[in-house]
């Protein structure tokens, strides 16, 4: 493959700087779910990084220079090789969102749709919402309006006290005339107790009447103050309902202007693209991830798509495990709708999600009684059914097993781990165990080989955990959604760079060990062959080795321990 040595008058489309002669055209496009990046896309963020250090047209802290100013903003960023109409062969480069502030840097492809454009109208109508909300702003800011607010606060509190103090009084009162009917009746004659009794009938009418009257004067003070701001809030309600519809309206408007081309020349909406999803409409941020920018310029511009990568550049983000220089897949969330759209006709990378990684392996039984199996779980290998492949754990012991009552699985490793798992062959032994586990009476330890030197020699992670909504099966350490997820971890040993440990997990959320693992305020190492938090390898290098559960049967404390292939 010959370097092209022409000139370009594209801004955005950049020549390879070095000779891409001996570099071999990738098959079929990139799969941008899950891939690893091919040789000129290597060469393309190479030469994109080197930019990124040495441009001086605009300031953005990426908070890898230590003590520059302003705000830590890591960015995704994305390369796409192409040739364009002349057959010269070169990339794309863009960033997801906006970069320093601004939509438009030279080297990138500008946005797919430009919200920030001056004289456009998404900045037309947000200038009149903005107005609106300034109107609000003021309106809520009236010192008439607090005042009222506060005395119908103060009145209210002084009114329950009045009320209450005269109902004690009426208390006192009624007693009183009990008392005073009592002593009558031993004393009094007949025409001077009934005398007494009138009397007495009258002062509890008064007293019930004044109350009554009390309770209508306040009630009637109050309404009015709250009626005065109502008033006030009245004329805030109608401009904020004004700016509700203003604001759907907007929105709409823009759904409908951002669309998306592919190779055909056919054009989608955001809608028209997320209308089928679940929640049939845009997330936040559709649009403006790095690769659909990436296809949209090249389908504009006539130019055909050879491969595509995307990276990080930058510090991680405190809920999300980041490396700086990483390359990374494109996100689910928001990305999978569009993408679809976009690369609708191109031969893509099979999707490795719809191949079976169980085929050629098997499951190695290391106890077997009666009443449950312990097994050796090979990496890359379900443990139940997953949505597209069937293959699993459950699937096998099932076959190897038909007359097994019961659900059989027990408890779960993540797919790329390996390691002992409890197979119950009988409904007793399964709720028996599954007890065990509710209680924490079981104890597990696991082994991994985490790429970095750690420091320390033991510690305890505490860092909660929720599902990335934008980018399953990723989670994310949020400590308003996440459920509780806590590690006890110990170094075993160090060499080459690599740290070798023992996790106790506590409790056991959905990729609890990689992510404490990797997390910059977990041991911020990535377990070694991570594809999702670290870097791919030819297998995640956990292992479920070390397992003591109480027998269902004989109540014997059970210790089963397999040694990692690696």
């Amino acid at each position: 493959m010959m370097s092209q040595a022409i000139e370009c008058d594209d801004q955005c489309f950049t020549l390879f700087q070095e000779s891409t002669e001996s570099y071999s055209f990738p098959v079929r496009f990139t799969f941008p779910f899950y891939y690893e990046p091919h040789p000129l896309c290597l060469l393309a963020a190479k030469e994109l990084q080197q930019h990124l250090q040495d441009q001086i047209e605009w300031v953005h802290n990426f908070g890898i220079d230590e003590g520059k100013e302003g705000l830590i903003i890591g960015k995704m960023f994305g390369v796409l090789v192409v040739k364009n109409k002349l057959g010269q062969l070169g990339y794309l480069a863009a960033f997801s969102g906006k970069l320093a502030g601004q939509n438009h840097h030279s080297k990138f492809v500008p946005p797919v749709f430009d919200i920030l454009t001056e004289d456009g109208f998404f900045r037309k109508e947000e200038e009149v919402i903005n107005q609106i909300n300034k109107k609000i702003e003021i309106l809520e800011e009236n010192p008439e309006l607090a005042a009222y607010q506060d005395l119908l606060q103060t009145e209210t509190v002084q009114f329950a006290k009045q009320i209450e103090e005269y109902k004690q009084k009426i208390k006192a009162g009624k007693l009183l005339r009990k008392t005073k009917r009592e002593q009558a009746l031993q004393y009094y004659s007949k025409e001077e107790l009934n005398a007494l009794l009138e009397s007495l009938r009258k002062e509890s009418v008064r007293e019930q009447l004044y109350l009554k009257e009390l309770n209508r004067g306040r009630k009637e003070r109050l309404l009015d103050i709250q009626q005065k701001i109502d008033e006030l809030l009245g004329e805030i309600g109608t401009l904020k309902e004004e700016r509700k519809n203003k604001s759907a309206a907007l929105q709409k408007k823009l759904f409908d202007e951002y669309y998306f081309l592919n190779q055909y020349g056919n054009k989608k909406s955001l809608l028209e693209i997320f209308e089928h999803t679940f929640e049939a409409k845009p997330p936040a941020g559709a649009g403006e991830c790095a690769a659909p920018k990436l296809l949209q310029y090249a389908f504009i511009h006539q130019m055909t798509p050879i491969a595509m990568a995307e990276f990080w550049w930058g510090q991680s983000p405190k809920s999300e495990v980041r490396m700086h220089g990483q390359f990374y897949p494109a996100c689910r969330g928001k990305c999978e709708p569009i993408l679809a759209h976009m690369l609708q006709g191109i031969e893509m990378d099979e999707n490795p999600m719809l191949i079976n990684p169980a085929l050629g392996k098997d499951i190695s039984i290391v106890f077997e009684d009666n009443e449950l199996l312990v097994v050796n779980k090979p990496a890359e290998f379900l443990s139940v059914p997953g949505k597209n492949i069937q293959d699993s754990v459950y699937e096998r012991i099932k076959q190897k097993y038909p007359k097994a009552t019961g659900p059989l699985i027990v408890h779960r490793l993540d797919m790329s781990t390996s390691g002992l798992m409890l197979i119950a062959k009988t409904k007793e032994s399964h709720k028996m165990l599954q007890d065990q586990f509710i209680k924490r009476t079981i104890k597990k330890r696991y082994v991994a080989l985490l790429d970095g030197m750690v420091n320390g020699e033991e510690g305890f992670i505490d860092l909660p955990l929720r599902v990335d909504l934008d980018n399953r099966p990723h989670q994310l350490v949020c400590y308003e959604y996440g459920k509780s997820a806590r590690t006890l971890w110990k170094v075993v040993g160090r060499s080459n760079q690599q740290t070798k440990v023992h996790f106790y997990p506590i409790t056991g959320r959905t990729h609890q060990l990689r992510v404490h693992a990797a997390h910059a305020m977990g041991l911020h190492s990535p377990i070694v062959g991570d594809d999702l938090y670290g870097t791919k390898g030819d297998r995640l290098h956990l292992h479920a080795e070390w397992i003591e559960f109480k027998h269902p049967a004989t109540q014997e404390i059970m210790t089963i321990q397999v040694d990692p292939e690696f």
